[in-house]
């Protein structure tokens, strides 16, 4: 089976990558070459940039595939450029959404592939609705071949996941930890929430692969362990070897000082979040996810101490969780205060 990725060497798209030349498929990888090291032996190599559609075009006018996944698409506009670029190209075009997309506010604590699409919280959110929209158009006026999966919060080596965070230096989480700083947790802590391990994911991935009884299907890919946040962020501290002293701070209060956490928070992680996955394993029967949180999250940051040059610091963050934290409890004070008078 021949299989184009276009990405291939992100976060997620590693593990797959992988995953496929294990399975002994002939993958290429169509990206601007900047994660190579990323990139698995096998894997061939299509040097060039998605946005510009002439190079791309150039590039693979002699190729038609299988499957072909855009990990990289987000808006509409890029939906658009790959229906041009790949219909009569591929039997199966796999368009890489997201769980955000889903109702926010749940309606039922179970979220499946059913769950309305509406996030008034995200803009990325409701462009990928946007995007999964138009494919649905185009399938069922040209039967444009696509297959939609909706990744909840996916890590591996590169980050420590977590909702309260510096997504640019996710070391900067445990080294908090380590000082013994106060490490903000929304609300009580006790929403629920699934940290899925990006080999799991793959397998699910990988295995909607050329199955043509996917094709206009929708699938979250996701673990079976659910974890409050209380729980995740412990875990988190376990694996670095302390115990985190969590502060529980409302969500509104954190977007007083940071209203791009909306979209984070009240549009994906401050909600419960509990998946419903079994429609991926029936379509996937040996789809299972092995990796708990607790072994993920300590060999996540085996691999951040191996060089010690992947421990930067986001002091940026620091300082900002550092005034939330003061902020929010001078307020407790002075609540505090005016009751007892």
């Amino acid at each position: 089976m021949k299989i184009l990725f276009i990405g291939g060497t992100g976060l997620i798209s590693a593990a797959s990558s992988k995953l496929a030349i294990e399975k002994g498929y002939e993958l290429y990888l169509l990206n601007r070459g900047n994660r190579s090291s990323f990139a698995p032996e096998g894997a061939r190599v299509i040097l060039g940039d998605i946005n510009n559609v002439q190079e791309v075009e150039n590039a693979i006018k002699d190729l038609t595939f299988d499957v072909v996944v855009n990990w990289i698409a987000f808006t509409p506009k890029e939906i658009e450029r790959d229906i041009k670029l790949f219909s009569g190209k591929t039997k199966q075009y796999i368009f890489i959404s997201s769980a955000s997309a889903y109702q926010k506010p749940v309606s039922h604590y179970l979220i499946d592939e059913s769950t309305p699409l509406a996030n008034p919280h995200w803009e990325y959110s409701r462009n990928k609705i946007a995007c999964e929209e138009r494919l649905m158009l185009e399938y069922r006026n040209n039967g444009f071949p696509f297959t939609i999966v909706r990744p909840s919060l996916t890590y591996g080596d590169p980050l420590i996941p977590a909702s309260v965070t510096s997504w640019n230096n996710p070391w900067s989480l445990v080294d908090r930890m380590r000082k013994g700083k106060k490490i903000i947790v929304q609300g009580d802590g006790t929403s629920l929430w699934s940290m899925t391990h990006n080999t799991d994911f793959a397998k699910g991935l990988v295995g909607l692969l050329g199955n043509s009884q996917s094709i206009a299907h929708s699938f979250h890919i996701t673990t079976d362990e659910v974890l409050s946040w209380n729980q995740i962020y412990q875990t988190i501290g376990a694996a670095g070897g302390t115990t985190p002293n969590i502060i529980h701070i409302p969500t509104e209060f954190i977007m007083l000082f940071d209203a791009g956490e909306e979209g984070n928070l009240l549009g994906d992680k401050a909600p419960s979040a509990v998946f419903d996955n079994s429609k991926i394993k029936k379509y996937v029967p040996d789809f299972v996810a092995t990796t708990t949180f607790a072994v993920g999250v300590k060999q996540t940051i085996n691999w951040f101490e191996a060089k010690p040059e992947r421990c930067e610091v986001d002091e940026g963050w620091n300082d900002l969780c550092d005034r939330i934290i003061s902020a929010y409890e001078v307020g407790i004070a002075a609540a505090k205060k005016g009751e007892s008078k």
